[in-house]
């Protein structure tokens, strides 16, 4: 469930480079990257307050190093795991800390997450969100978001769908059996009581009594 944004910082990848005798990783980039791993998982499930608890260590780890870079990019983060249950903010955590200096690709992804499709460079985006953002065609976005294999790349990917009012009941069905397959109660919840909502009003009441049972259900697990 590794985020895209954390490429640089991939764990996996520090820990192979450590093995293979490469420079010895810090501390606080590991704790860092292993917290907010945690965060995302806590959060995706609904744990508001343990996931609330892994982002402040994870920021804590960054700031013990006084490492701006990487803790605007660990308040991207938070943002588009948020953004992924259509809970959207404004991510001030990270443009405070990018005004003095965000790279490129990380002011990228911040322009995609805030849909200001006008300044984005695609090419700075994480490839699987590279066709689905040159895509203008309402048409194709279903299977645009289909292409997009890690779940929560897609479910960012909806969110910014459904941010601009054309979510249609596949792409928000779509969304909530993504979320379902993993187990994060959280858009699981959301896009339930969306699709339940839709149903009501075209008044399909088999429909509608399925997915309330299917709410009551993550609602209990909670």
């Amino acid at each position: 469930m590794k985020h895209p944004i954390l490429v640089t910082l991939s764990l996996c990848t520090l820990l192979l480079q450590a093995c293979g005798g490469g420079p010895r990783v810090p501390d606080w980039r590991k704790d860092s990257i292993t917290l907010i791993e945690k965060y995302k998982k806590a959060e995706l499930k609904g744990e508001v307050q343990r996931a609330e608890r892994y982002f402040e260590q994870a920021l804590e780890a960054a700031g013990s190093a006084g490492k701006i870079a990487e803790t605007a990019q660990l308040h991207l983060i938070r943002c588009a795991t948020r953004q992924a249950s259509l809970d959207f903010e404004p991510c001030t955590g990270y443009l405070d800390h990018a005004k003095f200096g965000a790279n490129p690709e990380d002011e990228a992804y911040y322009r995609f997450l805030t849909n200001q499709q006008d300044k984005l460079d695609t090419s700075k985006l994480p490839a699987q969100y590279r066709d689905y953002a040159k895509n203008s065609d309402p048409a194709k976005m279903l299977a645009s978001l289909q292409s997009i294999s890690d779940p929560l790349s897609r479910l960012i990917a909806a969110s910014l769908v459904a941010a601009r009012k054309q979510a249609d009941d596949a792409i928000l069905n779509l969304a909530a059996e993504t979320a379902s397959e993993q187990g994060w109660r959280k858009p699981l919840l959301v896009y339930l009581k969306l699709l339940e909502n839709r149903a009501t009003v075209r008044n399909d009441q088999s429909e509608a009594e399925k997915l309330r049972t299917r709410i009551k259900l993550v609602e209990e697990s909670l």
